[in-house]
């Protein structure tokens, strides 16, 4: 699913209209008759719902909604914002339709605004302002935001919570933004509904068909995307009746230090169960026998150091090197990291402690294997790429990385984002926060590594292996609940996951 910039979503309403053909009004109550059923579903008519609508198009939704409400039989008060006297041609079309209309309690706020009584038992519906907003809301509409959050009432908002901008808010003034409980988005997603900052403001987000054109939505160019599961199940490669192990690839694992075995054991169990043909682990002496008992069906190889990464190894015979969980920060792992980076012809999958390598040479970033995919979670990012006010400016910053250095980048998160050299950036939306364990990481980076040995290209390796990371941690979800899940259970699930991808 593509997502969109509010001026291309501004330009597909245009397109709609123009070549559908529809008047936009018809439109605007195509999108109304969407909205009024997502919140009748959601609330009965002994609810009682205050509008509050702004001078322009989205005003226009609000007050086609609430007519639609009020022939549905539900209580309906509305505050319509006309301080300068100047309302959309379609928002005014709304306003004289609502004229006729039993159960509505109708006031046009002018000048001087008396707020109503807000329960908790109302459900105030946002309609001020859309995804067209270009600067902080302030004066008397920021009043009515704060009048709003402040209130108990649960707040449903029409396409996006008033004061909040489709795509950077890192200068929004955040006090003046409507914290709504449910976020009905009109046909796409905005980009700040990913972001972790914004979720306080955007509640709960569904998406409501208007049958904007798919023609359109389909030409118009963007670089932002949704992860659906039909897209990653094309993706999948099948496997031929005649296969044998050496059709899959042979993946090496350079993880783990004294202490931190269960990252290589982990990050090895997972990229087993992910369909690599052959799997070494190198580890350092002390690990040996708890990995070959732990995973009896990897091969290991021992580094000459007792309790750690120490020397770089031919990578030559690999398909893909995964580099980093649980390596640790001793002198000798870092040197070795770097040899290890410029010894290597192999695409690599850096995550972890080989991150905080890179961060302190970050010259080395560049020198990585063409098609290498690095997995770092937000703090491991600002690391190589400086400190960020918030989740645009982190997303803004690790593009120009991958473009720069020829990378691809696995930005992990809720939702996690895969960006390309090319500045493409796909956001995943499988997984939940009982995987914010330790350990689910390194499960990822056994995915990607498993899935680059097999001969999947980089940005198919990144954007399957999250999508399925995610899914079998949805599985252990519904197996174990949030609170008890640990990596394991992903590593686990795996295997479902896939099979629910094949089926």
């Amino acid at each position: 699913m593509k997502i969109f910039p509010t001026q291309s979503i501004k330009e597909l309403d245009a397109y709609t209209i123009e070549n559908e053909p529809i008047a936009s009004i018809d439109l605007m109550e195509r999108a109304s008759l969407a909205l009024a059923k997502a919140i009748a579903e959601r609330w009965d008519a002994e609810t009682p719902f205050t509008v509050f609508a702004g001078p322009g198009n989205n005003g226009g939704d609000a007050l086609a909604v609430s007519r639609l409400l009020a022939k549905k039989g539900y209580k309906v008060s509305v505050y319509l914002f006309n301080t300068k006297g100047e309302l959309s041609p379609d928002c005014e079309t709304n306003k004289e339709r609502l004229a006729d209309v039993e159960n509505v309690d109708f006031h046009e706020v002018t000048s001087q605004f008396v707020p109503p009584v807000l329960t908790d038992d109302h459900v105030v519906i946002d309609g001020l302002f859309g995804s067209g907003l270009n600067k902080p809301l302030s004066g008397g509409f920021a009043a009515v935001v704060k009048y709003i959050n402040a209130s108990p009432a649960r707040i449903v908002a029409i396409d996006v919570p008033s004061g909040l901008m489709g795509e950077e808010n890192t200068f929004n003034i955040r006090a003046n933004i409507v914290r709504a409980d449910v976020t009905l988005s009109l046909q796409l997603p905005k980009l700040a509904f990913l972001f972790a900052e914004n979720q306080e403001f955007v509640g709960e987000w569904e998406l409501l068909d208007i049958g904007l054109s798919e023609d359109a939505i389909e030409e118009t160019d963007t670089d932002y995307f949704l992860l659906e599961g039909e897209d990653m199940q094309y993706l999948l490669k099948t496997r031929n009746k005649f296969a044998h192990k050496g059709d899959f690839g042979r993946a090496l694992l350079i993880a783990g230090a004294q202490g931190m075995a269960g990252a290589s054991i982990l990050a090895a169990k997972a990229c087993l169960r992910s369909g690599v043909g052959l799997l070494t682990v190198h580890v350092p002496y002390c690990n040996n026998m708890i990995v070959q008992t732990s995973v009896p069906e990897a091969m290991t190889e021992m580094d000459p150091s007792d309790t750690c990464f120490a020397c770089p190894t031919d990578t030559d015979e690999y398909q893909a090197v995964g580099i980093g969980p649980g390596l640790g920060k001793s002198e000798e792992t870092e040197a070795a990291v770097l040899e290890q980076i410029d010894a290597c012809q192999t695409p690599m999958v850096v995550d972890a402690d080989a991150l905080n390598v890179l961060a302190g040479h970050r010259n080395y970033i560049s020198r990585l294997p063409k098609g290498s995919i690095l997995t770092p979670h937000p703090k491991e990012l600002e690391r190589l790429v400086g400190k960020c006010q918030d989740s645009y400016e982190r997303l803004t910053k690790a593009r120009e990385l991958a473009r720069t250095a020829g990378v691809y980048i696995v930005l992990k998160g809720a939702y996690s984002v895969i960006i390309t050299p090319q500045g493409k950036c796909y956001f995943n939306t499988t997984g939940n926060p009982g995987m914010a364990t330790g350990g689910s990481g390194d499960v990822l980076t056994g995915v990607v590594l498993a899935l680059l040995s097999q001969g999947y290209a980089p940005q198919d390796a990144a954007c399957l292996a999250t999508y399925v990371h995610g899914l079998a941690g949805d599985i252990a979800r519904k197996k174990q609940g949030m609170m008890g899940m640990t990596a394991g259970d992903i590593v686990n699930c795996l295997p479902l996951a896939w099979r629910m991808m094949e089926e």
